[in-house]
């Protein structure tokens, strides 16, 4: 499998397409990254990247059936007639039965292999399905509410769909978000370096804290959560949170930082949801992408909060629970999902007007919160996540602070400089400081060392996976 952090995408891959796709004459640059975009899937899944074309081309027709459901007649002004230009009269009717035809093929696919990741593991699940999936769901909206204004090649459908920097873990980016008209991208060496500095930072916040952090995740499993203390419990569960941030903002930053060396936009994916002040703005900051999917493609037309308190609580819970089924089929992601509409509805009935009235506590309640709620998504095993909440909560029926009362101490030595360091590193000004200066040959240098740390890292002590890579 390639991966953005991995040794053969740094120093084979990447250096190689960048080469050919610059080398490329403009007009075949689309050629060129779908080409480029289909060996980079193959090698990670060379069974399922026929499912994948043969999705993308189903897609596409069925996408040219509700763009073209439209009957065409003249209009009776005579210039417009000697020009023979068209006016289309929408017919609604086909039209829903197109999109409804597409829908069902595209969720058909994801429910089909959740239920059997559910069941034989997260092994059998193509590489970025949900990913790729909900890109294909959001391209027929956008062609059924004219959003997308007239129907794109198949190249550049195609090239939407598959682009490499995004198949593997998103962002969920919309058609009308990319510059897929080739007339649209800004080729120049400063964007390469533009987006450069990007790939590096993601990169850095992949290798050197992720990674890192997920080793203590890891000592704790080994160690098994009835043996070890309340504090290490806490521990684990604040180092998991940061370990998860990082590896899917790092991520982000990585494949946003492709997409501008390529031409195109940056992709925001991520806004420092640590620094929230209530579990709905966290949300509104994290995976900001999916949160936009659900919200202008389930919440808004189910009805949103426009129409009084008892649906917008309905429409939170149908979303929140397709929110956890989308991460997966197990027990604790219902769970997780259900938990978070539950805060979400407190604040939206009650809590929330105190929490923007004393930002402080705000902080600090999503500071204790977001981490008990990520122990739920973390633990797949019902009976696991109880001992482990005992843990974090031994008044309640555990005696955590009992045993191994002293192994905090230990942990803290040990992972203290990564954890001081994902500190610093959620705070805000931290990555402002270091994006506005990002020119300053100081910066530059800073950069070229996280470069080279992440490869030693990399290459000493193996490359992780991506958290998202089979969601």
């Amino acid at each position: 499998m390639v991966v953005f952090s991995g040794i053969e995408f740094l120093f084979r891959f990447l250096p190689i397409f960048l080469a050919v796709y610059y080398i490329t004459p403009q007009k075949y640059r689309n050629t060129a990254l779908l080409f480029g975009s289909i060996v980079f899937y193959a090698v990670g899944e060379p069974y399922f990247i026929l499912l994948l074309l043969a999705f993308v081309w189903l897609n596409y027709i069925l996408a040219k059936k509700i763009c073209f459901y439209e009957t065409e007649h003249r209009v009776k002004n005579k210039k417009k007639l000697r020009r023979k230009k068209l006016h289309k009269k929408i017919d609604k009717k086909k039209g829903n039965k197109w999109l409804i035809t597409a829908l069902l093929l595209d969720v058909g696919l994801l429910v089909v292999f959740k239920i059997l990741g559910a069941f034989a593991g997260n092994e059998v699940l193509p590489l970025g399905l949900s990913f790729y999936t909900f890109k294909m769901i959001s391209f027929q909206m956008d062609i059924y509410r004219r959003d997308i204004k007239a129907l794109p090649t198949f190249k550049r459908t195609a090239v939407y769909f598959m682009m490499f920097p995004q198949i593997i873990s998103g962002p969920i980016m919309r058609y009308d978000e990319g510059n897929f008209t080739l007339e649209k991208r800004t080729y120049s060496w400063e964007r390469i370096e533009e987006g450069l500095k990007y790939f590096v930072l993601g990169l850095g916040t992949k290798v050197l804290l992720a990674d890192r952090l997920a080793i203590l995740d890891k000592d704790i499993h080994t160690i098994g959560y009835e043996s070890i203390s309340t504090p290490l419990a806490w521990l684990g569960a604040i180092s998991y949170s940061m370990q998860l941030y990082f590896d899917f903002w790092g991520y982000s930053l990585m494949a946003s930082g492709l997409c501008v060396m390529l031409g195109f936009s940056f992709i925001k994916n991520f806004d420092h949801p640590y620094a929230s002040r209530s579990i709905s703005e966290f949300w509104r900051r994290w995976h900001m992408t999916l949160g936009s999917f659900f919200r202008d493609y389930i919440y808004i037309p189910l009805g949103g909060s426009r129409e009084g308190k008892k649906k917008t609580v309905r429409n939170l819970l149908i979303v929140w629970l397709l929110t956890g089924l989308w991460h997966g089929g197990g027990l604790n992601f219902i769970l997780w999902g259900l938990v978070l509409f539950g805060l979400i509805v407190l604040e939206k009935l009650w809590l929330g007007k105190w929490l923007q009235k004393y930002p402080l506590l705000g902080r600090c309640y999503v500071l204790v919160l977001i981490p008990i709620t990520w122990m739920l998504f973390a633990i797949t095993d019902i009976g696991q996540l109880g001992l482990y909440l005992g843990r974090m909560f031994p008044f309640v029926g555990g005696e955590g602070i009992a045993v191994n009362s002293s192994d905090i101490f230990k942990y803290l030595k040990m992972y203290a400089p990564y954890l001081m360091a994902g500190v610093i590193w959620c705070i805000p000004a931290a990555y402002r400081f270091v994006e506005k200066h990002r020119r300053h040959p100081a910066v530059i240098a800073g950069m070229v060392c996280v470069f080279w740390l992440s490869v030693y890292f990399t290459v000493s002590m193996g490359n992780n996976p991506f958290a998202y890579l089979k969601f």
